[in-house]
């Protein structure tokens, strides 16, 4: 009898023993899976992920710039005419294409199997759904207004908080501290940045593409014509004669003038071009940051800060 006692109570004991460890066992993993579980507060929306992000897929050129001064590694990226577009080649290496800034292929990115899709406000609604069907896809604003917002939350979505944080900090040095020159040299001077595409010259808002850097950052007066822009313009070259720019950023990318090709050439050939102030004095500035610059990004933000800096001081 005492045998058998001694036996039930060794059953009893082990089953006890056992379904402690397989409740702690529960419970690590519940906690680890609360640990690696994280929100994203992204421009007033949340993003929730469940666990550590570890395969992004960018789908925006502007995702790619700031995943670029990062350090972030991708599974997939987008192509320009058939290639990681030149000024990012290095950054990307070996990865996938996963197509063009406009329709992003979906079912490429799908057999990539992202945590997470860097994707961006140009994107229409279609193309957006379809991409969050595949994994959470954020919609990285085009606005240059928005540049912190972008960098922190691709800093905070790939755990690079920090160097994202130094980014902005180290920018906002550069910058205040170029800002006296810049204003005491070219106070009320009208300062543009142009962008030549399908052999149209354009300019842009005060808060879009380049402009924040000159007229937000380095406090430069803002023009009329920049002013008045809603979105994207086009600037005939009679009213840039009544502008007549003290100086001009001029931006040309071969893949947006296919079929204009000497659009450039023949603009700084044209005798109004010639007598313009900034071509007089020789401030017109071609390409001084890489054409296919998104300008809303940290990558493009920096870059075209030096070029300021390198030609309106020099």
């Amino acid at each position: 009898m005492k045998k058998y006692l001694t036996l039930l109570l060794l059953i009893v004991l082990f089953a006890s023993l056992t379904s402690c460890t397989a409740k702690k066992s529960s419970e690590v993993g519940e906690v680890e899976s609360k640990d690696t579980s994280f929100i994203v507060n992204y421009l007033g929306q949340d993003y929730s992920f469940d666990k550590k992000v570890e395969n992004i897929v960018l789908a925006s050129l502007e995702g790619m710039e700031d995943a670029a001064v990062l350090g972030i590694k991708a599974a997939g990226v987008l192509e320009v005419a058939g290639q990681v577009p030149k000024y990012l080649a290095d950054d990307f290496k070996d990865v996938t294409l996963v197509g063009d800034k406009m329709k992003p292929n979906a079912e490429v990115i799908l057999g990539l199997n992202p945590d997470v899709i860097i994707g961006s406000s140009k994107l229409s609604e279609e193309v957006m759904a379809q991409l969050n069907k595949i994994a959470v896809t954020l919609p990285y604003s085009h606005i240059s207004a928005n540049w912190k917002d972008n960098l922190l939350a691709l800093g905070e979505i790939t755990d690079k908080k920090d160097e994202a944080n130094k980014l902005i900090s180290d920018y906002e040095e550069k910058s205040l501290k170029a800002k006296e020159d810049i204003k005491n040299k070219y106070k009320d001077q009208n300062i543009l940045v142009i962008r030549v595409r399908r052999g149209l010259m354009y300019v842009y808002p005060a808060d879009v593409y380049l402009n924040p850097v000159l007229y937000t950052d380095l406090g430069l007066k803002i023009p009329d014509i920049v002013t008045q822009a809603k979105a994207q313009a086009q600037l005939t070259i009679e009213t840039l004669a009544e502008i007549n720019p003290d100086a001009i950023f001029l931006q040309f990318e071969d893949s947006e003038n296919a079929d204009a090709p000497e659009a450039l050439n023949e603009l700084l050939a044209n005798p109004i071009f010639e007598s313009l102030e900034a071509t007089k004095n020789n401030k017109v500035f071609v390409n001084t940051v890489e054409p296919l610059a998104q300008g809303g990004t940290a990558w493009s933000k920096v870059k075209f800060l030096d070029a300021v800096v390198d030609n309106l001081l020099k």
